[in-house]
Parts: structure tokens; C-alpha cells; sequence
């Protein structure tokens, strides 16, 4: 009984985390399933991670939900996930989370996938030109290009790239 509560506790906060990166970053459920361990960073102040250039920093109290997830990775329930480089391992060895099944857990949970992204998106594209969205989010340029003239943005004359020199 005990196994079985800290493998519910583990993909309870594993669900928290998928739930904020869609919610927060716009992110898709095959995109998410994609991430490694390696692309989470923990500098004991921020947790960052990496789907973009910069790392996207996540906020109280998400960090700390991803970072009780990565410390109770052992309890997963596949003996095969506890060593996997997947954020979010999946049920064969070496191989991440299907990205139907996480769809199936979000919806569960009372979270639609493609109506969260869409909301979330539409929240970040006024905020910044859509070359800065596209690149800390990992979007093409033209999506969020599009999203932001679907959204009302006013960003039309922002000349990406370097300014410094």
C-alpha cells in the first residue's frame, strides 16, 4: 500500500508539472513529453527550464513542485522510468510518456490540453514581440507572429535581433 501512495504522490506531482508548463508556457503535451532532466536547472534560488533560449524561469510554487518531482523520481512505478533521462518516462524502457496518455491524465484532471495552451498563449503574446515569445518559448516566428495579430498585439515593428552594437 505504502508503494502504491508514493507512486500516486510522484505522478501527482508530475501532473502539477505538465499542468503548469501547458498552463504557464503554452507548451505542447508532445512537447512536454520530449523534455529530459537535463533540461530542468536548479540553482537552489530558480528552477529554469530549458524550451527556449533563455530557460524559462518557473514560479513559486511550481519550482517547487518540479523540484519534489525530480527528488521522487525513484518511486515512479516502472523500475525502468527511475533511471530514464525523460522528464516524464514512460512505460517502456528508454522511451518517454505517450503523449495521448498524458492528454488522457490532463483531461482527468479537469485540464483540456489545447483549450489551456490556446488561453495561455493568448495571455503571453501581448506581453512581448513575437520573436522574444517565439524563441523563450520554442515557436516558429510566423506562429507567434500569428497569435500575436489573432490577440491584438501591437508588436508589428519590432526588429528582432541584436541592438547592442
Amino acid at each position: 500500500m505504502f508503494a502504491w501512495l508514493l507512486s500516486a504522490v510522484v505522478t501527482g506531482l508530475g501532473m502539477a508539472g505538465v499542468f503548469s508548463l501547458v498552463l504557464l508556457y503554452a507548451q505542447p503535451v508532445s512537447r512536454i513529453v520530449r523534455l529530459t532532466i537535463n533540461d530542468i536547472t536548479d540553482d537552489e534560488t530558480t528552477v529554469t527550464v530549458q524550451l527556449g533560449d533563455p530557460p524559462s524561469p518557473l514560479p513559486e510554487p511550481v519550482a517547487d513542485l518540479m523540484r519534489a518531482y525530480i527528488q521522487s523520481r525513484q518511486h515512479l512505478p516502472y523500475a525502468s522510468s527511475r533511471s530514464s533521462q525523460w522528464l516524464f518516462p514512460g512505460r517502456q524502457p528508454g522511451q518517454p510518456m505517450n503523449p495521448v496518455s498524458l492528454q488522457v491524465h490532463l483531461r482527468e484532471i479537469g485540464v483540456p490540453p489545447q483549450r489551456g495552451r490556446t488561453s495561455a498563449i493568448r495571455q503571453l503574446v501581448p506581453q512581448a514581440p513575437a520573436p522574444v515569445i517565439a524563441r523563450a518559448l520554442g515557436y516558429h516566428d510566423k506562429t507567434a507572429t500569428r497569435l500575436v495579430t489573432e490577440a491584438g498585439g501591437t508588436w508589428s515593428r519590432y526588429a528582432p535581433g541584436d541592438h547592442s552594437r
